[in-house]
């Protein structure tokens, strides 16, 4: 089915476009205006999520470096890894699914207000659940509690949404919707977990989180998307995205849970099922890498934006392949050898990390009047990020050298974040650029 094409877009070096951006640079900052979009308020409170998690990580691991141990009621990496894979990402979700999802569904667009009182309840209880990781554990659960309460009645209003929908094509929505009522499951559950002090429980359930719910409404993102804007910017290629493809990409992300869950309680696993992870991982990635290929890995690179997308995605073919040795040599040494969390950071970081800024960025600029493109300061944050995550893979392959290049990679991802959420979140307190609502 031809896709059709867009008008093209202003270029940033487009003397009116200029004009129009010198205007909206002096316009004043006003948080009414976060009030104005869904994504401006979703995208707000994530960006602010976002860099305090990553200077928060960073001076708890600078401060290790220093030989400063500040006092923990969570084991630091359960504290860590739950932060990052529930904290920011579902604010971006509903700035994404706020702005996106009316049109996927045929429904009227949503007023930001009515979001405020959930968003509001996601990003206190952060700042409760972080300092209870510090202080008192119960004081993290409640703020986890929120933090859940939040998500929850968001999620809500999305099924409804889709409830109410007559679209005839629901299939990328209702996907999302069921990932996020596993996030909002999740969420509740950490809290109960924290509250009675089970660390096993909370990292179980933060990897459930991950394979489940987070790494799920990417796949389904960028199944959706990916090739759709590939095709609307280079007009050679074609919006391939059979369904099967989709089914897939899911299933073979929520087939990862329950290794992941298993290797909690029963660590060494057999052999046999090191070997049948390396069976499905290393042909999956295979097909990963093939896809972004197929998608336009290679003929996007002439469009900055559309290349952070598809780079990004390269990271999970990356991240299934990395599994895939680990596995391998876990079976041969009986669990004694693996690649740590380099296959991790490399879903989580390159993957995750990458399209979210991608696709975050796409949307920031699109909806602030301003030419879907990405300019210097953004494409030069895109690589730094791709270095963190180089930087972050090397420290769990060269394990004499982790310490430093950990601490690397954490700066390098602080400054990314920082410097993303200083950008944009100046965007989102002031006018459209065109003089557009929204």
């Amino acid at each position: 089915m031809p896709i059709p094409q867009r008008p093209p877009v202003p270029s940033v070096a487009d003397p009116l476009n200029r004009q129009r951006s010198v205007r909206a640079h002096q316009s004043p900052w006003h948080p009414s205006l976060l009030l104005a979009a869904p994504h401006r308020l979703a995208f707000f409170a994530a960006a602010l999520v976002l860099a305090a998690s990553a200077l928060w990580w960073a001076v708890m691991l600078v401060g290790r470096a220093l030989e400063w141990a500040p006092v923990w009621t969570v084991a630091p990496p359960a504290a860590h890894a739950l932060l990052m894979t529930l904290g920011f990402t579902p604010l971006f979700f509903v700035g994404f699914l706020y702005t996106a999802g009316p049109r996927w569904l045929g429904l009227p667009e949503v007023a930001a207000h009515v979001l405020a009182a959930p968003v509001a309840l996601m990003l206190s209880g952060w700042v409760l659940a972080v300092a209870g990781f510090h202080t008192q554990r119960f004081l993290g659960a409640i703020g986890l509690s929120l933090v859940a309460l939040g998500w929850s009645a968001l999620t809500l209003r999305f099924v409804g949404m889709l409830r109410r929908s007559a679209a005839p094509e629901r299939v990328h929505a209702t996907l999302v919707a069921i990932s996020c009522c596993v996030g909002a499951l999740c969420l509740w559950g950490a809290a109960a977990a924290l509250a009675l002090g089970n660390e096993l429980w909370l990292r179980g359930i933060t990897r459930v989180a991950l394979w489940c719910f987070v790494a799920p409404v990417f796949a389904t993102v960028s199944h959706r998307m990916l090739p759709f804007f590939s095709a609307s910017a280079l007009p050679l290629l074609d919006a391939w995205r059979p369904f099967w493809l989709l089914g897939l990409l899911l299933g073979l992300l929520w087939l990862k849970a329950g290794p992941a869950l298993a290797e909690l309680w029963f660590w060494p696993l057999p052999n046999w099922v090191r070997w049948a992870q390396v069976v499905v991982e290393l042909p999956s990635s295979l097909l990963l890498l093939w896809l972004a290929v197929r998608w336009g890995l290679i003929q996007s690179m002439k469009i900055r934006l559309l290349a952070m997308l598809h780079a990004g995605f390269v990271w999970l073919g990356i991240a299934f392949a990395l599994d895939a040795l680990s596995h391998a040599l876990m079976a041969l040494s009986g669990g004694e050898l693996s690649l740590g969390l380099a296959p991790t950071h490399a879903l989580t970081m390159g993957y995750l990390g990458g399209t979210l800024l991608a696709m975050a960025t796409r949307v920031s600029a699109g909806h602030s009047g301003r030419a879907l493109a990405a300019d210097n300061p953004v494409w030069f944050l895109y690589w730094l990020l791709h270095g963190a995550v180089l930087l972050r893979v090397a420290a769990a392959l060269w394990p004499v050298q982790s310490p430093t290049l950990t601490l690397l990679a954490v700066l390098a991802w602080s400054t990314v974040c920082v410097g993303w959420a200083l950008r944009y979140g100046n965007w989102f307190g002031r006018a459209r650029v065109d003089g557009k609502p929204g």
